[in-house]
């Protein structure tokens, strides 16, 4: 290692050092999803953050998704999908494969992968310690005719209680946390949760210092064809009209809402990160530019 290699290390760390005391013992809950969960490069570099971040003192939990996968198990079994008003419907028997997938197949790779790397994870459904109490989502969809009529969607659920303790314990114990999006109704039945839902619920009920979204998307972008107008800082205040102008739109509409709710509930911060981005993690946390967007 030269000597100009050794400074600008030297420099990263002292950079870091005012973010590691600031968020040293808080709790940060991550929504984990995306390319990152499917590129092993990706994957590997998120998973390190995460055990960086145990090492100096925070606390992460991990709430993580897994839809590509779904998907694709549903096609090596044949089973079609139904949508209503471009909403799926989950029947009784995709459900069994979606916790199949969630519960069985991802959440214990992330938890073994985290192992292998010191992480000491514990894998999680919201059935486990009925950490995650559900009750049916109903939507509600315009039809071709015009009428606006509710849709049964089946098991998918929303959340109606989070109970804290077991992850208490969890992080007590220098444990992480890592948990899949599946709720158990009152009548013990599983519903399948929106992953960014569950992690800002928990966010909320945990009073994190932070909520982190990872996503396939720079941040939030003034012109979605241009890179260099992200938004590095959102006020919640902002929000309804950059929804009405069209700029928060689609599949981004749910996060921000997501994050505005956390905000609004006693979560310090919220972040919606690039997680194609290397280390993003790391770059949001430790770094004084960061990246993404920051709501708050």
């Amino acid at each position: 290692m030269t000597a100009i290699n050794a400074m600008e290390k030297a420099g990263t760390l002292l950079e870091a050092l005012p973010y590691i005391k600031e968020f040293y013992g808080c709790t940060v809950v991550i929504k984990y999803g995306g390319h990152a969960m499917i590129n092993s490069e990706l994957k590997q570099a998120v998973l390190t953050d995460l055990v960086l971040m145990k090492f100096v003192g925070i606390n992460p939990v991990v709430v993580h998704g897994g839809g590509p996968e779904i998907n694709t198990m549903l096609k090596k079994v044949g089973k079609e999908s139904t949508f209503v008003g471009g909403l799926r419907v989950t029947d009784a028997e995709t459900m069994e494969i979606v916790e199949m997938v969630l519960v069985g197949k991802l959440n214990k790779e992330i938890v073994a992968m985290l192992n292998r790397l010191d992480g000491k994870a514990v894998g999680l459904s919201g059935k486990d310690a009925l950490l995650i109490e559900a009750i049916k989502k109903t939507a509600t969809v315009r039809h071709q005719d015009g009428l606006v009529k509710n849709c049964d969607l089946g098991y998918v659920g929303q959340v109606q209680k989070i109970n804290p303790a077991i992850i208490y314990t969890l992080i007590g114990a220098g444990y992480i946390p890592v948990i899949s999006p599946v709720g158990v109704g009152a009548d013990g039945k599983s519903y399948n949760i929106n992953a960014d839902t569950v992690a800002g619920k928990l966010a909320e009920e945990l009073q994190a210092t932070k909520l982190i979204l990872l996503t396939d998307v720079a941040g939030i972008l003034k012109d979605k064809a241009d890179a260099g107008s992200l938004l590095p800082v959102l006020s919640t205040s902002e929000v309804a009209d950059l929804v009405k102008r069209g700029i928060i739109a689609g599949g981004m509409i749910p996060k921000v809402e997501c994050c505005v709710s956390a905000v609004n509930n006693g979560v310090q911060s919220t972040h919606i990160l690039d997680g194609r981005v290397p280390h993003a993690l790391l770059l949001e946390l430790f770094t004084d530019k960061g990246v993404g967007t920051m709501v708050v």
